[in-house]
């Protein structure tokens, strides 16, 4: 059976060209969790007006790739010690954010932010914020797949190309074949 996880680390463009390439994963969807506004819009979201951040949902085959993976990913290709900012982007849209799904994606979560502090994995503390999932709003059509249909974006080749780069050098072993 088939799970789903939801993540916030900045751009959603970032976290989605990274989880479409690693074996296992299924599906990304692009979108906005964990704000007080029923189907929000983009524009909304970055005005900081809703309380969503930017997120998105994979859906993986978790004989493939456990839970706990999709988590070491997420450690890996954003900084989870900056409240409401990735680098130049800045906003409460950009938080660093695990929704879980079920009491042991909870307890996996909360668990391996423990073992990363313990282990002193990161210079300043972890801020990612740990919760139930809330609704999952998905965002809108031209935010999904971005990187993938606009590599030449000028966004895409200053920040998420070059995280990309790195992210397939780490995990080469675990990405889907060509």
């Amino acid at each position: 059976m088939n799970e789903t996880a939801t993540l916030g680390g900045g751009c959603f463009w970032c976290l989605e060209a990274a989880y479409e390439c690693l074996r296992g994963v299924l599906g990304v969807e692009s979108g906005y969790m964990g704000g007080q506004v029923e189907r929000p819009s983009y524009e909304a979201v970055c005005n900081g007006d809703t309380g969503h951040a930017e997120v998105v949902q994979v859906r993986f085959d978790p004989a493939v790739i456990a839970y706990r993976e999709i988590l070491e990913v997420f450690f890996a290709i954003h900084d989870p010690t900056t409240p409401n900012r990735q680098g130049n982007d800045r906003g409460s849209q950009y938080r660093s954010a695990i929704f879980c799904h079920s009491p042991e994606q909870l307890a996996a979560a909360r668990g391996l932010i423990a073992e990363l502090t313990e282990a002193r994995a990161f210079v300043d503390p972890i801020v990612t914020e740990v919760a139930t999932a809330p609704a999952f709003w998905p965002a809108e059509a031209y935010h999904q797949g971005y990187f993938r249909k606009h590599p030449s974006q000028g966004y895409c080749v200053a920040v998420v190309a070059p995280k990309l780069a790195k992210f397939r050098e780490r995990y080469s072993s675990r990405l889907k074949t060509p």
